[in-house]
């Protein structure tokens, strides 16, 4: 597996890289393991998750990435780089899906994972890092915020 980085948080050592096929039941799984992935994610079946698993992994605009700890995976998110006209013609990354399993929650793992996310948004040379989170989701707000991120626009969707 191509590492991306290696994270050393604490006393463990975390390998970041692009997921694959094989990892995909558990990204799924703690896409599914969280309060609101829990209504909407089933790692039973991941048939519905392999063609979008093919879209982003043949699309260079996405990484789909996975923190390993002793060749489990322990963490996942997806960064995409969206070009646009907007800002003199900025390319924005956006931030989605993180999720770090709850045995690893709390010691850094997160923190490590968005400081190499905004340090290749920069490398590619966006002019910002964009995320969406929840309503209900208090403790990732707070996360974001001690990240740097400000709330700085109210977000809507339409399910279809």
């Amino acid at each position: 597996m191509n590492v991306l980085a290696t994270l050393s948080v604490g006393p463990v050592t975390y390998q970041l890289r692009r997921a694959s096929g094989a990892d995909l039941a558990a990204v799924v799984g703690l896409l599914a393991a969280d309060q609101l992935g829990a209504t909407r994610e089933s790692a039973v079946d991941l048939e519905p998750y392999r063609a979008a698993f093919a879209a982003i992994d043949a699309d260079p605009a996405q990484l789909l990435l996975v923190a390993t700890a002793a060749d489990e995976v322990v963490a996942t998110m997806q960064l995409t780089f969206i070009p646009g006209l907007a800002r003199r013609g900025a390319l924005r990354a956006q931030i989605e899906a993180v999720r770090v399993h709850e045995q690893h929650r709390s010691h850094g793992l997160g923190g490590e994972m968005f400081q190499w996310a905004i340090g290749e948004a920069r490398r590619r040379g966006c002019a910002l890092v964009q995320l969406t989170t929840d309503k209900q989701r208090a403790n990732a707000h707070r996360f974001y915020e001690r990240l740097g991120f400000t709330a700085s626009h109210e977000g809507f969707k339409m399910a279809l």
